[in-house]
């Protein structure tokens, strides 16, 4: 589910890349480092930019990637025998560094019943991976004075490449969701953008990061209501939620219908569906 017009990359390539190494930053996210040779071949554009990720299924002994970077890849993958064929899945850049071949993917992890959590929680240096970039979802195609981020956790790595990626003079608000305040990250927002994070654990409370009860609450209702409640600007706009479908259907909904705010001012994509596994 996808409501933005994407900004491609200038020239994709499908890349080899190898753990470099892993660490849990926080109770719900463990970053894992990828680099090598093929980060040669990969150009970092900012923002929210996403990729398609590789890994080997069980028993594989060697990586079988789509040679294709165009959109013709998956017509390759769909071709590949499933005993051959890789688990594929999106994650968006935390960090790279181009000067040492590296690339940071945050993993939300809740133990190990994914392809994706059980790669984050066992990576081991030399691991390997396939990448090919999809560029960058974060668009605005419309004059707008101020800006509204809206994410819960599968979302943080998109909220911090835009905050990073937005000019100094920057005005807006961001909201992100997340299983508890511990799972914060440190990052660099301009003066004139409130980041807002609201938790559903029952930690304790700040000014700053209010905990709201509820451990089991679905994710992406919390954020959801903290819309709905903002005070937020009359001036025009340009929205952009991302995570779970229905925080972005919602936050589209509500602002488009009670708000009054032009369609082509909201960009949205739902990574995934609550209760609902994702496709290999």
């Amino acid at each position: 589910m996808a409501n933005f017009k994407i900004v491609k990359p200038a020239d994709a390539h499908v890349l080899t890349l190898e753990v470099v190494g892993s660490k849990r930053v926080s109770p719900h996210v463990v970053r894992v480092t990828l680099g090598g040779e093929g980060m040669d071949h990969f150009t970092p554009m900012g923002y929210d930019q996403w990729f398609r990720l590789f890994l080997t299924r069980p028993d594989q002994d060697a990586l079988s990637l789509p040679t294709r970077s165009s959109g013709l890849w998956y017509v390759q993958y769909l071709a590949t025998p499933k005993a051959r064929r890789p688990f594929v899945r999106s994650y968006t850049v935390r960090a790279v560094r181009p000067d040492l071949r590296e690339l940071d993917v945050d993993f939300v992890v809740h133990g190990d019943e994914g392809p994706a959590s059980r790669f984050a929680l066992t990576a081991e240096p030399g691991d390997r991976v396939g990448l090919l970039d999809q560029g960058v979802g974060y668009n605005p195609r419309v004059e707008h004075d101020w800006t509204l981020v809206v994410a819960d956790e599968t979302g943080l790595p998109a909220v911090a490449g835009i905050c990073e990626s937005l000019p100094d003079d920057a005005r807006g608000l961001a909201v992100v969701e997340l299983p508890d305040l511990a799972d914060v990250q440190d990052f660099r927002v301009p003066a004139g953008v409130e980041l807002r994070w609201i938790a559903r654990s029952d930690g304790p409370a700040s000014a700053d990061a209010p905990s709201v009860a509820g451990d089991h609450a679905v994710p992406g209702r919390l954020a959801l209501e903290a819309v709905r409640g903002a005070d937020l600007p009359s001036a025009p706009v340009y929205a952009y939620a991302v995570g779970e479908s229905s925080l972005v259907t919602g936050v589209r909904r509500h602002l488009v219908n009670d708000r009054g705010v032009p369609k082509t001012h909201v960009d949205f994509v739902g990574y995934w569906r609550h209760g609902q596994a994702a496709s290999s």
